[in-house]
């Protein structure tokens, strides 16, 4: 995967993460501290944003930074629904999970913004 697919995927993602949250343009970019144009450039996969506005955009959307970067066709977002007692295990294993990605994708973004 090249640089622009991923753009276009990071693009993808934030849109529709932003609809399904019923978020304007306006109301994220607000939220995140951007513009409104440096938000549709974003979405429309030309550019990336900084590490921290990255995370803004992420946590505004109640996402980790690697789901933003998901190249599925189709993204799924929908919570995990699970029986009770395997709460506590899942809830590890996604921290330990999460931990790790943000960690490789903070190398991988910073390789294609550099």
């Amino acid at each position: 995967m090249n640089g622009q697919e991923i753009k276009a995927a990071l693009g993808r993602n934030i849109k529709f993460l932003r609809s399904q949250r019923n978020f304007s343009q306006a109301l994220l970019a607000e939220k995140t501290g951007i513009s409104i144009t440096f938000l549709s450039t974003i979405e429309r996969g030309l550019k990336y944003p900084k590490p921290a506005v990255l995370a803004k955009i992420a946590e505004n959307l109640h996402v980790e930074v690697y789901e933003l970067f998901k190249t599925d066709s189709t993204p799924n977002f929908a919570p995990i629904i699970i029986e009770n007692n395997n709460k506590e295990l899942l809830s590890r294993l996604t921290k330990v999970m999460t931990k790790r990605v943000n960690s490789a994708m903070e190398g991988v973004f910073h390789d294609f913004i550099n």
